[in-house]
């Protein structure tokens, strides 16, 4: 019987790493770019979560520190969304884009 072990998130998560971080790269868009981001932090937290999981636990009722990082990555990735695309959108109101390159000096 197959059965999936730390071994598959690994490569599941650096998949996802790679992938984040291609676009993060390649992307002139703002918005792409914020996509890769959130593409690296889920990779991040699936390896929390699988390392909490597969790793022996130093007490007896578990380890839940991959678990309460994985929290943590969550909530920091909706305040991150949230204030980048307000910050994007300013950005657009003022240069009529969101091309990264574009605007590449922040001035008055």
């Amino acid at each position: 019987m197959f059965e999936i072990g730390l071994t598959h998130f690994l490569v599941l998560t650096s998949i996802l790493f790679c992938l984040g971080f291609i676009t993060v790269v390649t992307r002139k868009n703002a918005i792409g770019i914020l996509l890769g981001v959130e593409l690296i932090l889920n990779a991040a937290t699936i390896n929390f979560i699988a390392f909490s999981h597969y790793v022996e636990s130093p007490t007896a009722e578990g380890f839940i520190g991959g678990h309460i990082f994985a929290i943590f990555i969550i909530t920091m990735a909706a305040a991150e969304a949230a204030v980048s695309l307000a910050i994007v959108m300013g950005v657009y109101n003022y240069y009529k884009t969101i091309e990264v390159d574009k605007v590449a000096v922040m001035r008055d």
